[in-house]
């Protein structure tokens, strides 16, 4: 988390604790397959509590710069990963009593190449107008394990050391010169 700045409030709320400022973590899970009823990009966003929360994103987050969206109420919990430089940090990730909405999203992914992506944002509940972490973390889930009662996961940083160079795919769609 070295790259990521935590806001002031956070660390006042972190060194002080105080009873009536409650910190909310919230994940926002997002793949090209996840599309709401109208076919328009949508992202599972859950928060770590038993209500839900309208929060405000940040100006430059991937989907819904800028606007306020909910949260949905979800038992899960997650490692973040150690401040210090470990070549790819990880959080782990277990989300309990898994809705048939989010299963729904999750088998639509499982049919395609693109990775799941995940941001992790904490939220103050004296201040859900902005992510208390600027960046939040962003991750790429590598390894997910369901069961009827939970679904597991790891989320990674892009390992930019092992990303070819440069990053473009010669297709013979794109190259047609490349058949014969």
């Amino acid at each position: 988390m070295t790259d990521n700045t935590l806001s002031e409030a956070l660390k006042e709320a972190y060194a002080s604790a105080p009873s009536d400022v409650i910190l909310l973590h919230t994940l926002e899970l997002r793949h090209p397959s996840f599309v709401d009823d109208n076919g328009n990009p949508t992202a599972i966003r859950v928060v770590r509590d038993n209500v839900n929360h309208i929060c405000t994103l940040e100006d430059t987050a991937p989907l819904n710069p800028g606007q306020t969206v909910e949260f949905t109420a979800m038992a899960f919990d997650l490692t973040l990963p150690p401040v210090e430089a470990i070549p790819v940090p990880e959080i782990t990730l277990s989300i309990d009593n898994v809705s048939t909405e989010i299963i729904k999203y999750l088998d639509k992914a499982v049919e395609t190449q693109d990775m799941i992506e995940m941001t992790y944002r904490p939220y103050l509940t004296s201040d859900l107008t902005t992510p208390q972490m600027n960046p939040p973390i962003t991750l790429v889930i590598t390894e997910v394990t369901a069961d009827i009662s939970k679904i597991s996961a790891t989320a990674r940083m892009m390992d930019i050391g092992n990303k070819s160079f440069p990053a473009e795919n010669y297709t013979v769609k794109k190259y047609p010169g490349l058949s014969r």
